[in-house]
């Protein structure tokens, strides 16, 4: 009997009947153990190796920093720095959300995350400017998914222990199209506002307010700075740079902002705990689902179906990003990358694709997986703020996918700029 076969029946009828992603994993793993009289002790072995890399406690330790600075205030100071900045044009209101957004992914690491904290404080403003609902919410929607693209990324980190990829590289690749695709975003933003009549603030803009209402969020600014810039400069690897970010959240949060209590406090910590104990759950039962890919030989396999491609590489890369895409929207991102990415990695390495390349490429692909129903995590946040339906917001949203297709094609198409800035810090990257 053929085992990969089995599994991914196992695993396609365990999804269909609402068995939740873990189980399905672990249900199709034992299925493909028991077709090839392997010990089902592997699934506590793969368990163990799981959770062994030292790098993981960055998750948790981001996870709670992004909690502590949200609480403790510095999410509101980043709305009022965006909005000093580009909160005069035509939508403006929606812009100020982008821009919140991307100062924010710089803070907390993930998509869900930065649509809450942002999205709370602005989509309760737009809709009192007169904006639809479903546009507000889609807005804060796709910008907050710039929080798994933009550094520190649970999602690289996620991509970086299943591969051996370097952390801070991809950290450092994840910057530009970050920021490209932010900006994007706020044309398709402005132009939409332009057309339905959405104003900005009445007040114009001025350098005095922006660089006041800089100077009070100068703590809120000085966080990812101190991050990221502690990072690149070698100060501190990513897991103590995550141990950083909690302490100066903690003491931001309780000492300046003084936004922190101990009720806001006991939230910040049972939220992570509950997202972690999610991701660690997800990451140990598909850790043995990815070993079996391997055991089974399923990247030679994949390798040989897509040997009259090797010459065109884009068109693979097309493939692989449709595939992701449709899987994204019945996936969570977490098992989406462990799983697959055991599956087309030893590909488009063999291809000569940069792996940092590959890591942008998948996160960008999990991306608009927040973004698409039935599973789009993001969406069911906004629309939960936004109080409409998650099928009212899937329509506004949909041109603000837009900017996430055309900035895979740019990855498909155009790779090379996205490894210009991890080598010039760290120099070009063996292969």
């Amino acid at each position: 009997m053929n085992g990969p076969l089995v599994m991914a029946a196992a695993f396609v009828f365990a999804m269909a009947i609402g068995v939740p992603i873990p189980f399905a994993a672990g249900l199709a793993t034992v299925a493909g153990l028991l077709i090839a009289d392997i010990p089902l002790t592997l699934m506590a072995q793969a368990a163990w190796t799981a959770f062994e890399p030292f790098p993981l406690v960055t998750i948790p330790l981001f996870i709670l920093a992004g909690q502590l600075m949200e609480q403790g205030g510095m999410s509101e100071k980043l709305v009022t720095i965006a909005k000093r900045l580009v909160g005069a044009y035509n939508g403006g209101m929606g812009l100020v959300t982008v821009v919140a957004c991307m100062f924010f992914a710089a803070l907390s690491g993930s998509g869900p995350a930065t649509t809450a904290a942002i999205g709370s404080i602005t989509i309760p403003a737009m809709q009192k400017e007169g904006y639809r609902s479903r546009f507000a919410g889609a807005i804060a929607a796709s910008a907050g998914a710039l929080g798994s693209m933009i550094p520190p990324s649970n999602l690289l980190i996620i991509f970086a222990l299943v591969t051996d990829v370097s952390i801070p590289r991809l950290f450092l690749a994840g910057i530009l199209p970050g920021l490209i695709l932010g900006l994007m975003l706020m044309v398709v933003v402005f132009v939409i506002s332009w057309k339905n009549g959405y104003g900005g603030t009445e007040e114009r803009f001025r350098w005095g307010p922006l660089l006041w209402a800089l100077w009070d969020g100068k703590w809120a600014v000085f966080a990812p700075i101190l991050i990221l810039g502690g990072i690149y400069a070698g100060i501190f690897t990513p897991s103590e740079a995550a141990a950083v970010a909690v302490a100066y959240g903690l003491f931001v949060g309780l000492f300046v902002y003084k936004g922190l209590t101990w009720v806001k406090l006991l939230h910040a910590f049972k939220f992570t705990a509950i997202v972690i104990g999610t991701v660690l759950f997800i990451l140990g039962s598909t850790k043995a689902f990815g070993q079996l890919v391997t055991i089974f030989d399923i990247p030679s396999d994949i390798l040989t179906l897509f040997q009259g491609l090797i010459a065109y590489p884009w068109l693979i890369m097309l493939f692989i990003g449709i595939f992701y895409i449709l899987v994204g929207m019945w996936l969570e991102s977490i098992p989406q990358i462990i799983i697959f990415t055991a599956v087309f990695f030893p590909l488009v390495t063999s291809l000569g694709i940069d792996p940092v390349v590959f890591g942008i490429f998948t996160v960008m692909t999990c991306e608009i997986g927040f973004l698409t129903p039935p599973i789009g995590v993001n969406l069911f946040v906004a629309a939960r703020i936004s109080k409409i339906s998650i099928e009212d917001i899937s329509v506004g949203v949909l041109p603000l996918l837009i900017p996430y297709i055309l900035m895979i094609l740019i990855l498909v198409f155009f790779s090379d700029w996205v490894t210009w800035l991890p080598n010039l810090v760290y120099g070009p990257q063996l292969r």
